[in-house]
């Protein structure tokens, strides 16, 4: 009896604890009326090769990244792709990788309402696990055209303490980047530029990798 009972307090003393999280990212895709299919198509494959990324895996791992995944476009669309899961193993970003290749377009032919966006991500972070930061992830080929005044939301989220980071998709016309830096980034956040749709992943490999290493690249 006291040998076992010696035993369980040695495995309890020997336990190791969880590692914790730190960084719940939360990974916002434009699917408004602006995304083609072929676009679409992009965005997904670039989210799957940016998580299988060496250097992002290692990150979301050492981190106990937690990731979930909403698609979004007009006012009151939005829609959880994949909901909150940390990412603890190689096994597990793979999964995530295969599912973010193969996940369907929630929305098609729809306004561009990135406040309804921000605010449904701050009800998002309500079921997410236990972390040291809170940040989404958006990204987008365009202007706010409908729905919630992104200012109100960005305002919010900073309240809530989570951060809003971009990655702007640039073609014609209006600058993207610069809406982003004035309407939807918080002050602690950033934005990284991406030059038409082809270049999404690439600059999408070294967002995620910011974010979750916390390293200034």
């Amino acid at each position: 009896m006291r040998a076992r009972l010696a035993a369980a307090l040695l495995g309890i003393s020997l336990a190791s604890p969880a590692a914790a999280c730190t960084t719940a990212l939360l990974l916002a895709i434009d699917v408004s009326n602006s995304i083609d299919a072929g676009e679409y198509r992009i965005q997904a494959d670039g989210l799957a090769d940016a998580l299988i990324d060496p250097e992002v895996r290692e990150a979301l791992i050492a981190g106990n990244v937690a990731l979930s995944v909403m698609q979004w476009s007009g006012r009151g669309s939005q829609q959880i792709i994949f909901p909150w899961e940390k990412m603890l193993s190689d096994a597990d970003v793979l999964r995530w990788s295969e599912m973010a290749r193969t996940m369907p377009r929630a929305f098609i032919m729809s306004d561009t309402a990135v406040g309804d966006m921000i605010l449904s991500g701050i009800q998002h972070f309500r079921s997410a696990p236990d972390c040291d930061r809170q940040v989404i992830d958006v990204s987008g080929d365009g202007t706010d055209n409908a729905g919630t005044d992104p200012q109100g939301a960005r305002a919010r989220a900073e309240s809530a303490g989570i951060t809003i980071n971009g990655l702007a998709i640039e073609g014609m016309g209006v600058s993207i980047t610069t809406f982003f830096r004035r309407h939807v980034i918080t002050r602690d956040g950033f934005v990284m530029t991406s030059r038409g749709h082809q270049s999404y992943a690439e600059t999408l490999k070294r967002k995620i990798r910011r974010e979750v290493s916390q390293i200034m690249f």
